[in-house]
C-alpha cells in the first residue's frame, strides 16, 4: 500500500508538469501565431502597424482569452535594408496550480512592408 502511494505522488507529479508544459507551449505558439498575422496585417498596403495590433488582440481574444492580449504593441523596424513591420506581445504564463513557473511570455512577429506601388504601374 505504501509503495503505490509513493508511486502515484511520483506519477501525478510528473503528469502535472508535462499539462503545465503543454498548456505553455500551446499558448506560446498561439501568441506567436498572433503576433506574425498581425503583422502581416499591419504590412499591407494600405494599413498601419495599429491595425495589425488590433488584429493581434482579436485572434488572441478569439483563441486563448482576452487577458493575454492586453499588452499588445506595434511598430516598423529597419532590418537589413527592409522596412519590417513588429508586433510584440507580453503575456502572463499560463501555471496550473501554485507549483508551476511565473513570469511573463514575450513574443513577437515580423512582416515586410510593402512599398507603395509606383505611379502608373496598376493596383
Amino acid at each position: 500500500m505504501v509503495d503505490f502511494i509513493l508511486v502515484a505522488v511520483l506519477v501525478l507529479t510528473l503528469v502535472v508538469a508535462v499539462l503545465q508544459l503543454g498548456l505553455a507551449l500551446h499558448v506560446r505558439n498561439t501568441l506567436v501565431d498572433a503576433a506574425s498575422e498581425g503583422a502581416r496585417r499591419g504590412a499591407l498596403l494600405g494599413s498601419s502597424p495599429a491595425e495589425g495590433a488590433a488584429r493581434t488582440e482579436e485572434l488572441i481574444g478569439l483563441s486563448l482569452s482576452p487577458r493575454y492580449g492586453q499588452d499588445v504593441a506595434a511598430s516598423t523596424v529597419e532590418r537589413g535594408g527592409s522596412t519590417l513591420v513588429r508586433v510584440a506581445v507580453r503575456a502572463p504564463l499560463p501555471v496550473i496550480g501554485l507549483l508551476g513557473p511565473t513570469g511573463v511570455l514575450e513574443v513577437q512577429g515580423h512582416a515586410v512592408l510593402e512599398p507603395p506601388h509606383p505611379a502608373g504601374a496598376g493596383p
